[in-house]
């Protein structure tokens, strides 16, 4: 098995190179899902399969509400907001089906998913994926931005001990039509 690293949004291999392509966790990344699903759509066989789990509409929206009033709050900017691509299901199919390929399989679900570490779970998983929230904003006024979103979201995210995120998914599996 061969392994390439590649920029999601902009790659090319030979046209018809594989039967599949799989991304998890990836997609929500990148800015430019046109872009992706044209190259995914390049590099797939006739009848080949792109199959895709990643943050769906909602994802983290109890985190994301808190960051962006506390921002607010704080007087910096929050026209980078969502920081993520987080479509819905209709979005991502109707995406997909403009780029030449036939939706089989497309589900929308919560996924509240445990961190680990008990009390200092949603502080690492902040720290992990400040640089989307808070790497703009001066490094004297983060700790104490992010200790105020955790405080504003204790009530919902922390259960027993332990910290939930508020995952949302999109789960897809799309054909590119065998026709061109």
């Amino acid at each position: 098995m061969t392994f390439v690293l590649a920029n999601g949004q902009n790659f090319a291999f030979p046209g018809g190179a594989f039967d599949a392509v799989f991304s998890n966790a990836a997609l929500h990344w990148m800015g430019d899902a046109a872009g992706v699903a044209r190259c995914v759509r390049s590099t797939l066989k006739p009848g080949g399969r792109f199959v895709a789990e990643f943050g769906g509409k909602g994802n983290v929206a109890t985190l994301l509400n808190a960051v962006y009033a506390v921002r607010a709050a704080a007087g910096f900017s929050v026209d980078h907001f969502p920081p993520w691509y987080f479509p819905s299901l209709g979005e991502y199919a109707t995406l997909l089906e403009r780029q030449g390929f036939r939706v089989v399989y497309a589900t929308h679900f919560d996924r509240p998913t445990p961190l680990d570490n008990g009390e200092h779970g949603m502080e690492n998983w902040l720290h992990g994926f400040g640089s989307r929230l808070f790497g703009d904003l001066p490094e004297s006024s983060r700790a104490k931005l992010m200790a105020t979103v955790k405080n504003r979201i204790r009530p919902f995210l922390y259960q027993n001990g332990s910290w939930i995120v508020d995952y949302v998914r999109l789960r897809i599996m799309a054909l590119k039509e065998m026709k061109e």
